[in-house]
């Protein structure tokens, strides 16, 4: 059931048309200054750093060794990029054509599982019509959706009636290795999709890899090089507190204090996220065709669990995981004619129509223009900043400013000796970013005004610029 590329032009013209969309927003969201330094501004200044050879640390955020956080060794690769040349567009392509050429693999998978031409299309569409897909392209760059093709790659070497032959057994240990590269989380889902290759796909070898990947990668990621790099639990430890202060201490409370856990899972905000979830695809969602889901269980847990409200919503990357497996259910609804909805027509409309009411397409009419005022005076003080100059800047503009060892958001716990090491500082006064409170920029604004080393550069629409006097800034 293999397809010629040339056979296929509405397929290519999806996943080109779709690659172009997904960089092109991300491009006009980042020149608005709508990007972040959580978590643009983190990964590029990473990026960056292994690129030139110096320490992977996020300087904004309490020097984080790369190692120390996700364990996001993917990074390093992607640095030659940056070698190439350092620009943090290299992000925004890489993750664009992990979302767009997924729709590619989406396909292989639909025409493997018996679906027409028409119906694999008809999936394809579903896929990038899914709101998460085009979310979370838009918010900033995060490692784990490269681990999406990976996912659905590994899912289709499962999925395949072949033996195990030794192309196969190597393929699937490749995407296993990308997926537990992005981040170190994923090494449950790895886990998780191991468990369902075993349990219900009954194929123990890709199971038994799987499985033991995972977890052997979990244990050595939570328990030795994070606390290695880091000096502490994992990060996201904290949004567990209710459960324990350690990985493994939270892991054994999820069985041993259930009336915490049912507490979390009966909620109204659980309920809320099972609905963003399903409901754009609530024609594909019946018993016969849920075994995939089983995979996404971990994901599911850890999202439903956690005390931010951020890990419930399809904005941003943390259901990225769940997709390949509910796409697959899909897959099977169709392969199987059993729907709720038989009509195609209906479905390609219904996601639209999710696609119009979930995206946030929206945000470039309304929310990216909030600072469409200063626009003009962010870009003149930027370019007035010499390149190697450590820098204090608010969160949306400091994403281009990251390529450099130095550099911090405008806080108000900044000691002044700790405000004596920038050479320039840069205060939006009229658009206040997070981590940057109106206090914060008026105590930083007297800071400047009375440091004898600085001198205000550029002053523009509230936007003011204070450098360090003498050679090293070429003032």
């Amino acid at each position: 059931m293999k397809d010629k590329p040339t056979q296929q032009p509405i397929l290519w013209g999806l996943m080109g048309g779709s690659f172009f969309l997904f960089f092109a927003c991300s491009v006009i969201r980042h020149l608005l200054f709508q990007s972040n330094a959580y978590d643009l501004g983190w990964f590029d200044q990473l990026v960056y750093l292994l690129s030139v050879g110096l320490p992977p640390v996020v300087s904004f955020a309490g020097d984080y060794h790369l190692l120390g956080d996700h364990v996001a060794l993917i990074l390093y690769p992607l640095a030659l990029f940056y070698k190439v040349y350092p620009s943090v567009y290299w992000l925004f392509g890489v993750q664009a054509l992990a979302l767009a050429g997924s729709g590619g693999l989406v396909w292989q998978l639909a025409r493997q599982e018996g679906l027409s031409k028409g119906d694999s299309l008809l999936m394809v569409g579903v896929y990038y019509l899914y709101p998460l897909v085009f979310n979370v392209n838009l918010y900033d760059f995060h490692p784990e959706v490269l681990a999406f093709p990976a996912l659905l790659g590994a899912i289709g070497i499962v999925r395949s009636r072949r033996p195990p032959r030794w192309p196969d057994i190597l393929g699937f240990i490749c995407c296993l290795l990308v997926i537990l590269s992005c981040k170190a989380v994923l090494s449950l889902t790895v886990a998780a999709l191991g468990f369902w290759a075993l349990c219900v796909e009954k194929r123990p070898l890709y199971g038994i890899l799987a499985v033991s990947g995972g977890i052997a990668w979990f244990l050595a990621t939570t328990q030795w090089i994070i606390p290695q790099f880091s000096g502490m639990e994992a990060a996201a430890v904290g949004r567990y507190s209710y459960l324990g202060d350690s990985v493994l201490e939270i892991a054994l409370n999820v069985f041993l204090k259930p009336h915490l856990v049912w507490g979390h899972l009966l909620s109204f905000s659980s309920l809320e996220y099972f609905l963003l979830l399903f409901v754009p695809v609530f024609w594909g969602i019946r018993w016969p065709n849920l075994s995939p889901l089983v995979a996404t269980l971990p994901t599911l847990g850890i999202n439903l669990l956690s005390d931010n409200f951020n890990q419930r919503n399809l904005v941003q990357q943390y259901s990225v995981p769940l997709l390949p497996f509910l796409l697959l259910t899909l897959i099977f609804a169709l392969a199987h004619h059993q729907l709720w909805v038989k009509n195609r027509k209906f479905i390609l409309v219904w996601s639209v129509v999710g696609f119009l009411c979930l995206a946030k397409y929206s945000y470039f009419g309304s929310v990216y223009l909030r600072k469409i005022d200063t626009w003009q005076a962010n870009r003149q003080a930027i370019a007035l900043i010499p390149p190697q100059a450590s820098v204090i800047a608010p969160s949306g503009i400091l994403p281009h400013l990251t390529h450099r060892p130095l550099v911090q958001l405008p806080r108000g716990e900044l000691t002044p000796q700790e405000m004596d090491q920038f050479d320039a500082i840069l205060l939006d006064q009229r658009h206040p970013d997070f981590g940057s409170s109106p206090e914060a920029i008026a105590r930083l604004r007297e800071y400047c005004q009375n440091a004898p080393h600085l001198s205000l550069t550029f002053s523009q629409d509230e936007v003011l610029l204070f450098q360090r006097l003498g050679d090293k800034t070429g003032i």
